[in-house]
């Protein structure tokens, strides 16, 4: 996964901890880890299209969230991030050079061990993220940090 799918995940806590109310810009969002803005924002703004977010334009505009943390899961960030594509592709090279085996012999006919075993793995990832919510992660980083929703809080009201 690209750093982006990282960005993106703590984007939304983030956006949650500032509040329903405040739109907040991916400049500032950036500026509050470090991070380069236009990068970010093209997160953002997958983010936006996949209806985890909505952005409004023009000085006082940015992103908010869409709909609750509870209704966002990890999966739903990492598809909108990452593309629904699956992370390995077979190529076949099994079929290739002088390993490719007989094709009379029919053993070519049958799925690729490999890809059989990438595909169940990566199921089972996407089935772990999709049962995990943003809300989760949000408490998860209030136990660890309890003053880190204030601090940024605070930080976007000095602005």
């Amino acid at each position: 996964m690209s750093e982006g799918v990282e960005w993106a995940l703590h984007s939304c806590v983030n956006l949650a901890w500032s509040g329903p109310d405040r739109a907040v810009s991916a400049a500032r969002l950036a500026a509050w880890h470090d991070l380069p803005a236009a990068y970010l924002n093209k997160q953002l703004q997958a983010l936006a299209r996949a209806g985890i977010l909505t952005s409004s334009p023009g000085p006082r505009g940015g992103f908010r969230l869409a709909r609750p943390l509870a209704s966002i899961s990890l999966m739903d960030v990492v598809a909108a991030v990452e593309g629904p594509e699956e992370a390995f592709r077979c190529t076949e090279i099994r079929r290739r050079g002088p390993g490719a085996g007989d094709p009379a012999a029919g053993a070519d006919a049958a799925d690729c061990a490999v890809a059989h075993a990438m595909t169940r793995a990566e199921l089972a990832w996407r089935r772990a993220l999709a049962a995990q919510n943003l809300d989760e992660i949000r408490q998860q980083a209030e136990q660890q940090a309890p003053e880190a929703a204030g601090r940024l809080r605070a930080w976007l009201a000095a602005q």
